[in-house]
């Protein structure tokens, strides 16, 4: 939620034309992410679920960070900020991989 919240603030800084195209597709992969992780998380009844869930939320990260790289290299963003917020979503994805390979010690009997 933090790391979307961030993408939110940094975006007002963005011009105008990028509004209806990187901007509104950043936001939505960012909202994504939190929003797939929440639907793992009430889904940890059914492992395939769960799984899936993560992975959409890992998938959704990984697109978060391909526009946060063209907001980079369009300079939109400071290196210190897309660093920042990269390190954010890479950790992400590492936690979303890893409680999928161990996806048993989450899962509700």
């Amino acid at each position: 939620m933090d790391a979307a919240m961030q993408i939110f603030a940094l975006r007002k800084a963005f011009p105008i034309e990028e509004k209806y195209s990187m901007v509104d597709q950043m936001r939505r992969s960012s909202r994504s992410v939190c929003a797939n992780i929440a639907e793992a998380w009430r889904k940890r009844r059914h492992r395939a679920h769960f799984v899936s869930k993560l992975s959409d939320a890992a998938s959704e990260a990984e697109e978060t960070l391909v526009w946060l790289e063209f907001a980079h290299r369009c300079r939109y963003m400071s290196q210190i900020h897309t660093d920042s917020i990269d390190e954010v979503y890479d950790g992400i994805i590492g936690q979303a991989v890893n409680m999928s390979r161990n996806a048993e010690q989450w899962i509700i009997r």
